[in-house]
C-alpha cells in the first residue's frame, strides 16, 4: 500500500502499513526535504536542529526513536521529547529553539489502532502544504531509486550528542504564562474536572495551575494506548465518564482534550456539553471586552456564525476559510489576527503559534468563568441570549459510491433549494463543499468526504426545528446520489 503524505501528514494502521519500515522510509523523506533547498531559508532557524515529540498511542515512543535514528544518521542535531507530549507544546519547541522542522508522532483523535506523523514548520505550525509535498516527491524518489534510510544506531547517536532528551514543557508554560492571568484565577480559584482522554493532554492543566488555589480532579490521565475502547476526540457521545464526573460532584465543570491535546470540549455543571463553537465565541467576547483586544477573526466554513456577530459588533474582519486549521494558520502567519478556530475545537489566539491548542483553550475558559464570577452554563445561556440562538448538529452519511467533489458541488449548486424549513436561502458559498446560508443566519453545509462514500452535513439552526429541517434536508441530498 503505497505511503501518502499529506497537508495533515501520514496516518495509517500498526502495524499493517504504519509499520517501522515504512516509518523510516518517511524519516529518511522527511531528512532529504528539510535538507534541500526547497526548505524554509530563515536567516534565524538553525537548519541542523529538529524536534520530535509523541502522543500515548501504542508504540509511539519507540516510533519516535526510530525517526529520531534517521535523522541522526543524516546529520540532523535532534531534541527528543522525554515523555509524551501535546503537539502544542512540540510546535511551540520548534520555535522556541529556532529548529528548522519538529515530527510528532500521532494519530491525533482517530481510534486506537492508527498512529501517524504529523510535520511541522519552524513558525510552530503544520508544515506549509508545500513543504508535505515535498515529502511525499521524497519517499517516491527514494522508492524508484530503492534507496533506503540511513540508520544510527540509538545509543551511539546519544553519546555523539546527536540525539538529546528534553522535557518540552516548562519553556511551554513559561509562554502560556505571558498569555492566561494566573492571577485571576488565583483570585477566585475553580474546581473543576480535566479529561485527558488518556491523551498526551495528561497532567498539563493540572501541572500549570499549581500554586493557584484550584482544586483539579483529573480522569482518564493514566497511560492506556486502547483510550479505554473509546476514540479520543471531545465530542458528546465520548464524554460519558467526564459527565459521570461533574453529575458526581468532582467539580464544577469540566475541560476536556483529545488524544494529542491540540483540540478542546468542555462541560457545564449540569453535564452539557459545550462544544468548541461557544468555546471560541465566548474566548472571541472576552478577548474583546476584558482585554480590549483587538486583530481579525478567522473562523472555518463549518463554525458558527455567531463569531460574524460578535466580529461585526467589535468592528473587526472576518475571514471564512475551508475545514482544516492550516487555512487558519495561514491568515496567522500573515496578519495580525484576534483568534481563529474551527467546529473541530481547534483554536489558538492573538500571541501564541499558529496551532489549535487544547491546554491553553482549556486554561482561558478556567480564566474566564474565574473572572465572571458565575458559572458556565450561565456564560453561555448569556451568550446565546445575546448572539444566539445557535444550536448545531452534525452528521455523517454513508453514500451508496464515492463522489467527486466537484460533481457534488455542482450538483448542489444547480439544484439548490429556494427555502428549507420556511427559511429563504439567502446565499450559497462554495468554498468548501456547497453552503446555504437562510434569511435568518441559519446554514446547511454539505462536504463529499476526499477519501471515503461519506457526506458530511453539518447545521447550525435558530430553533430545534430549524436544525430538524436543515438535517433532513441534507439527508434528501444523500438518498438522491446514487
Amino acid at each position: 500500500m503505497p505511503i501518502h503524505f499529506g497537508t495533515d501528514g501520514w496516518r495509517a494502521v500498526i502495524s499493517d502499513t504504519f509499520t517501522f519500515d515504512n516509518l523510516r522510509i518517511v524519516a529518511q523523506a522527511i531528512a532529504d526535504a528539510v535538507a534541500s533547498d526547497h526548505w524554509d531559508k530563515s536567516p534565524d532557524v538553525d537548519r541542523t536542529k529538529i524536534v520530535i515529540g509523541y502522543d500515548t498511542r501504542f508504540l509511539s515512543d519507540r516510533f519516535a526513536g526510530e525517526v529520531a535514528r534517521v535523522l541522526a544518521a543524516n546529520g540532523f542535531i535532534v531534541m527528543l521529547a522525554q515523555s509524551d507530549s501535546p503537539t502544542p507544546a512540540i510546535s511551540f519547541s520548534v520555535k522556541n529553539n529556532n529548529a528548522i522542522a519538529g515530527v510528532m508522532i500521532t494519530a491525533s483523535h482517530n481510534a486506537p489502532r492508527y498512529n501517524g506523523v504529523k510535520l511541522k514548520g519552524a513558525f510552530g505550525g503544520s508544515a506549509l502544504s508545500e513543504q508535505c509535498r515535498r515529502v511525499e516527491v521524497y519517499i517516491n524518489d527514494n522508492e524508484e531509486q530503492a534507496r533506503g534510510p540511513n540508520l544510527m544506531d540509538f545509543k551511539k547517536a546519544r553519546s555523539a550528542n546527536l540525539i538529546q532528551r528534553f522535557n518540552p514543557l516548562p519553556a511551554y508554560f513559561d509562554h502560556l504564562r505571558t498569555l492566561i492571568n494566573t492571577d485571576i484565577i488565583a483570585e477566585n480559584p475553580q474546581r473543576f474536572v480535566v479529561d485527558a482522554m488518556y491523551g498526551s493532554g495528561r497532567g498539563v492543566i493540572k501541572a500549570f495551575l499549581q500554586g493557584t488555589g484550584c482544586e483539579i480532579a483529573e480522569i482518564r490521565s493514566d497511560m492506556n494506548p486502547g483510550f479505554g475502547g473509546v476514540h479520543p476526540e471531545p465530542i458528546a457521545k465520548n464524554l460519558g465518564a467526564l459527565a459521570s464526573a461533574v453529575s458526581s460532584g468532582m467539580g464544577n465543570f469540566g475541560v476536556v482534550t483529545d488524544g494529542d491535546a491540540d483540540r478542546i470540549g468542555a462541560m457545564d455543571e449540569r453535564g452539557n456539553f459545550v462544544d468548541p463553537h461557544k468555546i471560541m465565541a465566548l474566548s472571541l467576547k472576552y478577548l474583546a471586552e476584558k482585554r480590549g483586544l483587538t486583530g481579525a477573526v478567522v473562523r472555518t466554513v463549518s463554525t458558527t456564525r455567531m463569531i460574524d456577530r460578535l466580529a461585526k459588533r467589535y468592528g473587526l474582519k472576518l475571514y471564512e476559510t475551508p475545514v482544516g486549521f492550516n487555512h487558519i494558520a495561514d491568515y496567522m502567519m500573515k496578519e495580525d489576527v484576534l483568534i481563529g478556530g474551527e467546529e473541530s475545537g481547534g483554536i489558538s489566539f492573538k500571541g501564541h503559534i499558529p496551532e489549535g491548542d487544547g491546554p491553553i483553550m482549556g486554561l482561558l475558559l478556567v480564566e474566564m468563568i474565574a473572572e465572571a464570577k458565575k458559572p458556565l452554563i450561565e456564560m453561555v445561556n448569556d451568550l446565546l441570549a445575546d448572539v444566539g440562538p445557535a444550536l448545531y448538529e452534525r452528521v455523517d452519511l454513508r453514500l451508496s459510491r464515492p463522489v467527486a467533489k466537484a460533481e457534488m458541488t455542482e450538483f448542489l449548486t444547480q439544484k439548490a433549494p429556494g427555502e428549507i424549513g420556511g427559511q429563504k436561502v439567502d446565499e450559497i458559498s462554495q468554498r468548501d463543499g456547497v453552503k446555504y446560508i437562510m434569511a435568518d443566519d441559519s446554514w446547511l453545509l454539505i462536504r463529499p468526504s476526499g477519501t471515503e462514500p461519506v457526506l458530511r452535513v453539518y447545521a447550525e439552526g435558530r430553533s430545534t426545528e430549524m436544525v430538524k429541517a436543515l438535517l433532513d434536508y441534507g439527508k434528501t441530498v444523500a438518498e438522491s446520489v446514487v
